[in-house]
């Protein structure tokens, strides 16, 4: 089983690029994030023309995810608990194939400090929270998405640059690492334990032609599938192509 996350920078004006990609690619789960568009404007009928179904959660102009299978999906909620004032579609929890499926947009958070930063720091703990209770569940689970952090030194360009930014902030990389403290598995830092490995290059000052990357999106796996993991990677490529996100999937397979 193929399972990929993608933050897709507008779902509508970028759907040449998915829909080719999805054809490339053959994912069996894809996680969208930034679907900037309201939940009547998601293009479904393109989505399960190329194969899928698809449940989301859409906001004007802003946020929205959602989750594409090749299988049946089941949603159990469109709101990460702990909130209920918090209106940003930023989570969205389903099973696939008896498998938990956790679609997140964790927010920037910047300017740091800042009240964005103060409602990403929020967010985490609630996170923490809900993933402490899926974790204990002992069923397969993975947390997938644009988690807007850069765990550490290794999954930025230029650490010293970051250092006060949100993506990069101590507050912000001591979180990730509670997750991991739960028994989370980063799946992608275990594929390519001490190598760079970027999933996001700005669109300003040739980011992308000067591999000046960011590793923003992750995969990460309870210990119940853990060990089903195979292989996985990033296609770069696609942040390449013409009207492409900023953006570039990152996926793992894992092992019937």
């Amino acid at each position: 089983m193929k399972i990929a996350t993608y933050n897709i920078n507008g779902i509508n004006g970028r759907l040449p690029v998915l829909i080719r990609w999805l054809k490339e690619a053959k994912p069996d789960i894809v996680c969208l994030q930034e679907l900037k568009a309201p939940q009547a404007k998601f293009p479904f009928k393109a989505i399960s023309d190329a194969g899928y179904h698809g449940v989301w959660v859409g906001q004007k102009s802003w946020n929205g995810v959602a989750v594409l299978s090749k299988h049946e999906i089941t949603e159990i909620t469109n709101r990460l608990p702990g909130d209920d004032k918090d209106t940003h579609s930023r989570y969205l929890e389903v099973i696939v194939k008896q498998t938990v499926i956790c679609c997140l947009y964790l927010p920037n958070g910047n300017p740091y400090p800042g009240p964005k930063f103060d409602y990403k720091l929020a967010w985490l703990k609630r996170l923490h929270r809900r993933a402490r209770k899926l974790i204990k569940m002992e069923v397969p689970v993975i947390l997938i998405g644009d988690f807007n952090i850069m765990p550490t030194e290794l999954d930025t360009y230029k650490p010293q640059k970051y250092i006060d930014n949100a993506l990069f902030r101590i507050e912000v990389t001591k979180a990730f690492k509670l997750l991991l403290k739960q028994g989370w598995i980063d799946s992608i830092r275990t594929l390519f334990p001490s190598e760079p490995v970027y999933t996001f290059w700005d669109y300003l000052r040739h980011a992308y032609d000067r591999n000046a990357g960011l590793r923003l999106d992750h995969i990460l796996l309870s210990p119940v599938i853990a060990k089903r993991l195979a292989t996985g990677g990033v296609d770069k490529h696609v942040r390449g192509w013409e009207k492409s996100s900023d953006h570039a999937p990152t996926w793992i397979t894992l092992k019937d």
